[in-house]
């Protein structure tokens, strides 16, 4: 141990001066301060950006495959799933998993209303997770693919909206190709997301069903869906598949051209929408550096003004600037590591108060979740800490030179 960290951690942080251990008190709870916003600012804007995500990628595929649809054609172009598609599919994207969906618009109505409504035939063999955790009431139907061809599950907003419930009759209205179909549906279930937009319009229906309303067979589909991609994925697996498709369309091995779209394009502006989070995150924690860094460049003067004759003494001694720099900067250094573990038992505790007691409420209208999301990540808290730590040493180094400055011979006399 060199003799300035002996010393160091031999004096006490509370001087014999008055307001002292104010000054100190002060100085800890910035550091504190600092630690837990940022903490908090992290885990919640890490975990509203999964929550969002998350429901987007509950309603959308990550690449979804389909047809180029001619004149009149719009809602009904099918997509072939062949097995030469399902394997340039599995050559190109090797750890992805495909679902067939069929999607047509039409309208819910009842006697005396009606909603307009997009129709989402899911494929049975899928993972309907996402729209099992968010049925409210009733029963998921679509686990065959002969099972209840009469049945759909609506959103606790479209039930609202025509005053229906779980059990009840209503009547569906297809358009396709000019002609008018009309099937009638018994409500199994009610399903709450709290995404809006997505709440006002889709319908879970049978895709068996709508496979017939729309005439397609079995091996047909509006969209072959690919899920399981990473999302800095996206966007490249996307460009792959769309020169594969390509390529096959032009060698004769797909029936028919196929297009490729993806979540970040018809998602684009939640997705838009997220990323101005990140410049939040960054103002704050700047503002939080800042507000940390007053407290304790302060807090430093402080313990230099307090202990000048022992600068005066140690300096007569023979002991270098920087030596004795190092001791002040060391005493600095001990305040933010109380202000430190501080921050962190407040701030963990509070996250894991939010995430499992979820204190906090949210309007779901405003931002689609019912409460304030925080995903803690001790990865993340760890890197954190350490850019703290580092921001705080670096911030202190200069101030620290108000020592070089301090002549023996009037300090050993200073009182």
């Amino acid at each position: 141990m060199s003799i300035s960290n002996w010393i160091a951690s031999r004096i006490r942080l509370k001087g014999d001066r008055q307001g002292s251990g104010v000054s100190i008190g002060i100085a800890v709870g910035g550091v504190a301060l600092c630690v837990i916003i940022m903490e908090i600012t992290l885990a919640v804007v890490v975990g509203f950006k999964d929550g969002i995500r998350n429901k987007l990628l509950g309603f959308n595929a990550e690449i979804s495959v389909l047809a180029v649809p001619s004149v009149g054609d719009e809602h009904t172009a099918a997509v072939d799933v062949t097995p030469q598609l399902s394997n340039i599919i599995s050559r190109t994207l090797e750890n992805a998993r495909t679902e067939m969906t069929v999607k047509t618009p039409g309208l819910l109505k009842t006697d005396s209303d009606f909603e307009g409504a997009i129709y989402i035939g899911a494929d049975p063999y899928g993972d309907h997770t996402f729209a099992i955790e968010n049925l409210r009431e009733g029963q998921w139907p679509f686990t065959h693919p002969d099972s209840a061809r009469n049945e759909i599950v609506i959103s606790r907003t479209m039930a609202s909206a025509l005053g229906l419930e779980t059990g009840d009759k209503v009547y569906s209205t297809y358009f396709v190709q000019g002609d008018v179909k009309m099937r009638r549906h018994r409500i199994a279930g009610i399903y709450e997301s709290d995404f809006g937009e997505y709440d006002k319009t889709v319908v879970y229906a049978s895709m068996a069903g709508l496979q017939g309303v729309l005439g397609l067979d079995s091996l047909q589909c509006t969209s072959l869906d690919i899920r399981g991609i990473p999302q800095d994925e996206i966007a490249e697996d996307a460009m792959l598949l769309r020169e594969e498709l390509v390529k096959a369309y032009a060698d004769g091995c797909v029936p028919g051209y196929l297009t490729v779209d993806t979540v970040e394009r018809s998602g684009a502006m939640y997705f838009n929408w997220l990323s101005l989070l990140d410049t939040n995150v960054a103002v704050i924690f700047v503002l939080m550096l800042a507000v940390a860094g007053f407290t304790l460049v302060s807090c430093l003067f402080i313990l230099v003004l307090e202990r000048v004759r022992m600068i005066g003494v140690l300096r007569a001694l023979g002991m270098r600037s920087g030596d004795v720099r190092r001791i002040f900067l060391l005493l600095a250094m001990r305040v933010v590591g109380i202000g430190m573990i501080i921050g962190n038992v407040v701030g963990l505790g509070f996250l894991l108060l939010q995430q499992h007691c979820r204190l906090i409420p949210l309007d779901p209208e405003m931002y689609f979740l019912s409460y304030v999301p925080v995903h803690i990540n001790i990865f993340h808290f760890v890197l954190l800490n350490i850019g703290i730590a580092v921001a705080s040493w670096l911030i202190l180094v200069l101030p620290s030179r108000v020592v070089s400055s301090v002549r023996p011979a009037e300090a050993i006399q200073y009182d």
